[in-house]
């Protein structure tokens, strides 16, 4: 029973590197995808009111930093699961 045990979690364990290593890249397309958006509407609302410059970049900055953390915790699971 126990050969039959390590002999499936043998032949699972490609699926479960190539799931990690998929998830890491969606995590990282993600967060690109979050940041740019964030600039574009950044950029599009200081050619509105220009003079509100100095809250839209500290607001932008903010966001666009909670989005790396939450990236880089989805890409350091996957790390974890593909090496571990």
């Amino acid at each position: 029973m126990l050969t039959i045990l390590l002999v499936l979690l043998e032949a699972t364990a490609g699926v479960a590197k190539l799931g990690a290593g998929l998830g890491a890249g969606l995590a990282a397309v993600g967060a690109g995808l979050g940041i740019g958006r964030i600039g574009g509407n950044c950029m599009e609302a200081i050619g509105r009111q220009p003079e509100a410059v100095g809250d839209l970049r500290t607001n932008m900055i903010i966001a666009a930093a909670l989005i790396e953390g939450v990236a880089f915790f989805a890409i350091i699971v996957c790390l974890l699961i593909l090496f571990i």
